[in-house]
């Protein structure tokens, strides 16, 4: 086992759209030493978040898909150099646009070498294909590193992330098992987007004004991928087309759509050997106080945001992705059967040099 400490940059940009691209630098030795240096939030414009939104579902090149992902580098160049941040390699997830794990498909924009040549750092990207081509689902890939962040920790606990997808790792001591839930924050912000002309619902403010639809939310829990057992993951779209009709007034509709990401999260219970006696939450969606009190309410144990356990939740995603990079240097596996599925414990990752490119070519 190597005792080195590497200094790696991790970089996420959601498929929530946020309005963000996530920098994180951490220490780490790719075991269980994990140390965050720092973090900043790069403003991901919305020219670049309208072309990207355009571009989901697709699965061939074209003319959006390729100048999407030149403005997703670009936009990513920039995020490294204004955070001042120096590392031995950045992980590069990149902007997903189409996740089928059905057909063995997935597809993140961002050119790993453009970002290694213009930054002068060793970039790490296309961490989940190596996976897939195993068998596995190629995500969630977050569980090892929130094992890492947790280890020491008594279990059973559950750390949640909710981004446009809501993705759960289950804890209890070594023992980890991690799946999607169901949807995250992608249809509440696409329903505010579309119905209030704002990118989501601050606070959650207009959800909390509203009524939940009961009836809505029976109809959507007749969704297949609720009862279907671990390995399992999601696209952000996977649910759009199959919605059960929403309430005309859009306070309810936001009420409602807050309850379709609770009750995916409380029908994860039935997957894990015995209910988390605590739960951490990170990504944007724990900045929605209505997501969360509903949460604490339906699952009967306290929900609190990671900032309780120290961390920032809004880092966590690109942390593991610094933390990944490193696991990918050392050959070590990003995922395992209890996480995506995969025959094995699997590496995964593709290198770029800073040196292969020549910067301006």
């Amino acid at each position: 086992m190597s005792d080195k400490i590497y200094k790696a940059i991790g970089l996420m940009s959601g498929t929530s759209l946020d309005g963000e691209i996530d920098v994180a630098l951490v220490e780490t030795d790719g075991h269980g030493f994990v140390k965050p240096l720092g973090f900043y939030a790069h403003p991901y414009d919305q020219r670049a978040r309208d072309l990207v939104r355009s571009c989901f579902g697709k699965r061939a090149e074209d003319v959006e898909t390729r100048a999407a992902e030149g403005l997703v580098t670009y936009q990513h160049i920039a995020a490294v150099k204004e955070s001042g941040f120096e590392a031995d390699v950045i992980g590069f997830h990149g902007q997903t646009i189409t996740h089928a794990p059905e057909d063995g498909f997935t597809w993140q924009l961002g050119d790993g070498a453009r970002l290694a040549a213009e930054t002068g750092m060793d970039v790490i990207c296309d961490f989940r294909s190596a996976d897939m081509e195993a068998g596995g689902q190629g995500a969630p890939l977050a569980p090892l590193y929130h094992a890492a962040i947790m280890a020491g920790r008594d279990g059973p606990l559950a750390v949640l992330n909710l981004g446009g997808v809501a993705n759960v790792t289950y804890i209890d001591g070594k023992y980890i098992l991690a799946f999607d839930t169901g949807p995250g924050n992608a249809l509440m912000d696409d329903y505010a987007l579309s119905h209030l002309g704002v990118n989501y619902d601050p606070d959650g403010a207009f959800a909390a004004a509203g009524q939940v639809d009961e009836r809505a939310v029976a109809a959507f829990l007749e969704h297949p991928y609720f009862a279907a057992a671990p390995p399992k993951s999601l696209d952000r779209n996977d649910f759009e087309a199959g919605l059960p009709a929403l309430p005309g007034d859009p306070n309810d509709a936001l009420a409602s759509l807050a309850a379709f990401t609770v009750e995916g999260v409380a029908a994860s219970l039935a997957h894990f050997p015995q209910a988390p006696e605590r739960w951490y939450v990170c990504g944007g969606g724990r900045k929605n106080a209505f997501v969360m009190a509903q949460l604490a309410a339906r699952l009967g144990v306290p929900v609190e945001g990671i900032e309780a356990l120290g961390h920032n939740g809004d880092a966590i995603e690109a942390e593991c992705f610094g933390y990944l990079a490193v696991r990918s240097v050392l050959g070590l596996p990003l995922s395992l059967p209890e996480t995506t599925g995969v025959a094995e414990p699997c590496c995964g990752g593709v290198i770029h040099p800073h040196s292969a490119l020549k910067t301006g070519n």
